[in-house]
């Protein structure tokens, strides 16, 4: 476990990288259309697969590729000396030269910095250049956006990073628990190299090849997993695989609803397998013991179907949890209304602080939808200013 997953398993082809066909026909047609473009900016959360597009797109158009980190490239005079040769300059052993500069956020921005070097350079380069970055939105880049080809890598969806994360463990010869994967999954919100990290820092033992499941791409309504798991009583280890909620947020759902099923000795069981679950929800909290996930999932799903005595099929009216789930959802709503403040707050220059304070009265400027399209706000900030 020396080198680290991320970089072990990263994507050399673009058959090998998942979830961003589009990013991939893009930046296909780009080069072979190039110098009609001259660079191509991709953005997106970390862990989508940003690099690894640019190095495949060089091993596929047998091109040198030359990396370059903003960090080590922070101002005009760093970016004449390293990256201004690098763009005239053939390549001595291949067809072609790409030039990759990671991370492009953290290139200064004022006239004595590294943006308008970048954008000089740019212009006059005789090699396709990729640029990454993840908030390139900022009012520094606005020029620089007009002199590239835009692309979005899209977060990756649960069962692809869960996928990956089983493809590993056969790899590895890791024996981790499915629904630990998913778990893993869930936690990294689309970003697969921090899933593989945390695979490798949890998974401190080795074992057999693990077994397979169904990748679903529908997600299972809770009611649904509810109405499984209070009246089939059967070992439905897996039924929690369909859903994007985590275990903690279903184990509210379960404590809310549990009365409403089940009825004295039976309610005993119940709530006995629940708070067997808590138990080990809190070891893994306090103790970081994330393989104690599987013990939590068998007492809040078999633990609890198996507190009756025998199967029902009936009608019952489930409610969603009334206490800590009312926190977490006013958690996240709060969570997009300070990312909506944040992006109005670059373009009205002031703080995202005051945005969140007079968002009451910003929000009829909000619900303007050319206001919406220039703030780049996404399907679900929309929603959230609907309400």
């Amino acid at each position: 476990m020396d080198q680290p997953f991320a970089e072990k398993y990263r994507a050399n082809t673009f058959k090998d990288i998942i979830g961003q066909d589009i990013a991939i026909a893009e930046i296909q047609k780009f080069l072979k259309e190039f110098p009609k473009k001259k660079a191509f900016l991709m953005y997106g959360v970390p862990g989508t697969g940003k690099t690894s597009l640019a190095l495949a797109a060089a091993l596929e158009n047998n091109s040198d590729l030359l990396e370059l980190n903003s960090s080590d490239l922070r101002n005009r005079a760093k970016l004449e000396e390293t990256l201004k040769p690098a763009s005239l300059q053939q390549s001595l052993f291949k067809k072609g030269k790409i030039l990759l500069m990671d991370e492009v956020d953290g290139v200064t921005g004022s006239d004595i910095g590294g943006v308008p070097e970048l954008i000089r350079i740019i212009q006059k380069t005789q090699h396709p250049i990729i640029l990454t970055g993840n908030d390139i939105w900022q009012s520094k880049f606005s020029q620089l956006r007009q002199k590239c080809k835009l692309v979005e890598l899209k977060p990756l969806k649960i069962d692809t990073v869960t996928e990956v994360l089983k493809q590993v463990c056969q790899k590895e010869a890791i024996d981790e628990n499915e629904h630990f994967l998913r778990q893993i999954a869930i936690k990294s919100k689309g970003d697969l190299r921090a899933a593989l990290n945390d695979l490798q820092f949890h998974s401190a033992e080795k074992g057999e090849d693990i077994g397979y499941l169904d990748v679903r791409n529908q997600e299972e309504s809770i009611f649904n997993i509810l109405k499984i798991l209070f009246q089939e009583r059967r070992s439905s280890l897996d039924i929690f695989d369909n859903t994007s909620l985590s275990l903690d947020e279903i184990l509210l759902w379960i404590e809310e609803n549990i009365p409403r099923e089940y009825k004295n000795e039976a309610l005993a069981k119940a709530f006995l397998a629940l708070s067997n679950a808590d138990k080990f929800r809190g070891r893994i909290y306090r103790q970081q013991f994330w393989r104690f996930l599987v013990y939590q999932n068998i007492f809040q799903s078999a633990g609890i179907s198996f507190a009756k005595s025998h199967s029902v099929n009936k009608f019952t009216k489930y409610e969603r949890p009334k206490r800590i789930l009312k926190i977490w959802l006013n958690n996240q709503k709060t969570a997009k209304k300070k990312t909506i403040a944040q992006k109005y707050a670059k373009y009205a220059h002031c703080s995202t602080k005051r945005a969140m304070r007079d968002f009451s009265m910003i929000k009829a400027i909000l619900i303007n939808p050319e206001i919406q399209e220039k703030l780049k706000l996404n399907s679900d900030e929309i929603d959230f200013l609907k309400k």
